[in-house]
């Protein structure tokens, strides 16, 4: 599942700087997670990075994003690539 950045975003940048897949970038009102990169950190990290650094809590799983950690990893593999 691919995570997403909620409107509580405060555009501090610290998931953008976190994030290993390079899936977090600008937004319009604030920073947005590119579901095709986003591994929830499979294959990088234990968690989330976005999750963990985020003062708000404003990146959350995104239900409409559900994936298997075997797909997960696939494209942990072709992003480290």
């Amino acid at each position: 599942m691919a995570y997403k950045i909620t409107d509580d975003c405060i555009n501090c940048s610290a998931c953008e700087a976190a994030c290993p897949n390079q899936a977090i970038s600008e937004g319009e009102s604030t920073f947005v997670v590119d579901p095709d990169k986003c591994t929830e950190c499979k294959g990088f990290h234990d968690e989330p990075q976005c999750a963990y650094v985020c003062a708000v809590e404003a990146a959350v799983p995104d239900p409409d994003r559900v994936e298997t950690e075997e797909k997960l990893l696939a494209k942990a593999s072709r992003n480290k690539a």
